[in-house]
This record gives structure tokens, sequence and C-alpha cells, in this order.
């Protein structure tokens, strides 16, 4: 099984000790990690980067911790990332300052590592629990189920845990869609993700599982589908001689979701978004996103 990529950690201080000092424990403890010596520098960095955990010096030259969280906190691309805030200041209205500037933390410096490696650990799996809700939330009504690293269910939509039990004749069918996503996380190559997952029952392929990419370090999103049925993004990949990443992404335009959204549930970047749009445009002979949209919709009306 690949190796799951390292959380990033984006440090910012303005003193070249606590960077070396944090970030060697930081790397020994299996994160990747990124340095800004100033505010300012932190936010050039977000724009190009996103960090999983932000660790937050408070009092800094020009601009202080303070002001940074809010810039921060005012960027809704990355407003969900956690802020933990480290300084020397101890006193109430400090952390108060802090927790009201966006802050999730707060650690009295000198850092105790042990403690640091807790509290990070607690809010990255924080983070990624209100991520994984947003998602399902957003999924209401569609037949989406995410699954864990070991190929466990971690969250179903209703109408997938009906679309399951419809499709095996039993109430306890996610067992079997449990075992064929095991199996296949266990053999998972780029070629596989882009192949549609067939699962079985009394010798035929009944559903039809689609991979559409992940939440977290540690979560697989799939779409499922009746296996006499074809996929709306198959239709729209045959109507426009699109790849299966442009369909998917047409197919959620077609929905209304933003690029920002449709990079959270396919697992892309937004540049990406963008280019697979560019070539979406051209291939249908549009100009614009609404354009596509309803070219989609009415490809799908259709069916």
């Amino acid at each position: 099984m690949a190796e799951l990529p390292r959380d990033i950690v984006l440090l910012v201080d303005d003193s070249p000790d606590a960077l070396g000092f944090l970030t060697d424990a930081l790397e020994q403890s299996g994160f990747s990690v990124l340095i800004a010596t100033s505010g300012s520098a932190a936010l050039n960095i977000v724009e190009r980067i996103t960090p999983d955990l932000i660790l937050l010096d408070a009092v800094m030259p020009s601009m202080d911790g303070f002001e940074t969280c809010r810039r921060l906190k005012a960027n809704a691309a990355i407003s969900q990332i956690p802020v933990i805030f480290m300084t020397g200041l101890t006193e109430t209205e400090h952390v108060v300052h802090a927790l009201e500037s966006g802050g999730v933390d707060y650690l009295t410096k000198p850092i105790n590592i042990d403690e640091l490696r807790a509290r990070i650990g607690v809010h990255l799996r924080n983070a990624r629990s209100a991520q994984s809700a947003r998602v399902a939330l957003d999924a209401a009504g569609r037949h989406l189920l995410a699954v864990k690293g070991d190929g466990n269910i971690h969250w179903s939509t209703p109408q997938a845990t009906r679309l399951v039990n419809a499709a095996m004749g039993s109430d306890d069918g996610m067992d079997t869609v449990i075992g064929t996503i095991a199996g296949w996380m266990k053999n998972r190559t780029a070629s596989v993700r882009e192949s549609p997952i067939s699962v079985a029952h009394g010798g035929q392929d009944v559903l039809n599982l689609a991979f559409l990419g992940t939440i977290g370090p540690d979560e697989y999103l799939f779409r499922l589908t009746a296996n006499n049925q074809r996929a709306n993004d198959e239709v729209l990949r045959q109507r426009f001689s699109l790849t299966q990443r442009e369909s998917e992404v047409l197919l959620w335009i077609a929905k209304g979701k933003a690029n920002r959204d449709i990079g959270e549930i396919l697992g892309l970047s937004a540049r990406t978004v963008n280019k697979h749009l560019e070539q979406i445009y051209v291939k249908l002979g549009v100009e614009n996103r609404a354009s596509a949209a309803v070219k989609a919709a009415h490809v799908l009306h259709e069916m």
C-alpha cells in the first residue's frame, strides 16, 4: 500500500532558535514543516501551499500573530485550518485575544514537545472530522460513501445504503461493498483509480463504485451506481469526449458547485480544477462555466 502523505505544519516565528528547535522536533515526529519568519511571509506561503495546521508565534514585529491569524481566517480557502498560538504571554487577556482572532489553542513558551504533539494530533483529527462532516452533509441526496485506508466505512449517505441493500437483497449488503473496497485498497494503482470497481452478488456484477478522490490523507470518497445504470459522468464523458476527471468536474459544475467545493470533493487543487475547466470549455464549445452547466444539464435531462 502506498505510504500516506505527511501532514504539513506551517511554523511562523521570528526567532531562529525557536524555528530550529521546533522544526527538528516536528520533522522527527513525522511532519513536513514550512517556515515563515513573519506574518506577511506566512500569508504569502498559504497562497501557494495549503498546510494542515499552523503554529503561530503571537509576538512578532510589524504584524503580530493576532493580526496574522485574523487575515488567515479572512481567506475562505484556508479559514478551516487550525491555528495554535505559541507565546510567552500568559495573561488571560492574551489568551482571549488569541482565541478571538481565530486560534483553536494556546501554548506557552518554552514549548513542551510532548504536549505540542498531543495538541497537534487532537486538532488535526478535529479538523478532518469537521471537513468530512461538511462533505457528508453536502453529499445529501447522492449515492456517496467514504472509507478509511483499511477499507472500513467512515460514512455513507442514506441513498447509498438503500441502493446497496436493494441490489444485494439484504439489510447487511454493505458488508460485501466493504470487502470489495478493502481489496481495492490493498492493490490500488493509478490505473485502477481511473476504472470503475465492480461489486458482485450471486455471480453477477450488481453495483459499480467510482473512486472520486481523497477527502483527507486517510479518507477516500466513492460514488455508487447500479450496474444497469450509466453513471451521469459516463454519459457526459461519452457525449463530449471528455476524460474521466473532466466528466466528474463537469458533473459537479452542472450541480452548481464552486471550484473550491469541487476540489475538496475530488481531491484536486484549485489550479487543477481550472485546468480541467479550460479543456471542458474547448470540448463543449463554450466560453464559461454557466454555459457548460446548461449544456451538461440538457444532456442529463435527456437520460
